[in-house]
């Protein structure tokens, strides 16, 4: 049932030729999206590993892993916590800066968000470098929580961001 599932997954996920630059195939999830029985198939295998785990929040990274996250929060029936680009969220927060191939760039969460000991699994559509997740367990960390899983949709093996956010539990549904 499972590989079912994820072929069902693959199925509806588009490779897109040289997008957004010459070079790059990018992995459009639109389709998925807009397909209700592969979306809730996503949302189960994502749920599955944290069967009988005590868990108080999903924490999603912005934007596609606000789709994801909040999904998954209601089927593990705990809250969302959206992490945002800065700027965008309207009370305190804490602030955490990543590298990218050229520059940097940051992300924030409300500093009230979570609790101290808080068990928190983060969410997001893809990892490639790692640096944006790094970046999300950061701000978990700095809440006083504690970073149970990450869960990506897709993930770029070739990138070897996964293997970056080691110790940590990584689950991913699709590997390229």
């Amino acid at each position: 049932m499972t590989e079912e599932r994820r072929s069902l997954l693959r199925s509806r996920i588009r490779d897109v030729p040289d997008f957004p630059s010459e070079g790059i195939l990018f992995k459009d999830i639109t389709p998925l999206l807009a397909d209700v029985e592969a979306f809730r198939a996503c949302i189960a295998l994502m749920a599955e590993p944290f069967d009988g785990e005590v868990l108080h929040a999903v924490v999603g990274i912005e934007s596609r892993g606000f789709m994801f996250g909040a999904a998954l929060a209601d089927k593990l029936g705990v809250g969302f916590v959206p992490v945002r680009k800065p700027g965008k969220l309207p009370a305190a927060t804490h602030r955490a800066e990543y590298e990218l191939e050229y520059g940097s760039d940051a992300i924030e969460i409300h500093r009230d968000a979570l609790e101290r000991g808080d068990q928190v699994v983060v969410v997001d559509d893809l990892i490639a470098t790692g640096g944006t997740a790094l970046a999300a367990k950061e701000l978990v960390q700095r809440c006083g929580a504690d970073v149970a899983a990450f869960v990506f949709l897709v993930n770029l093996v070739d990138l070897r961001g996964a293997e970056k956010l080691s110790p940590s539990r990584v689950i991913t549904l699709l590997d390229y």
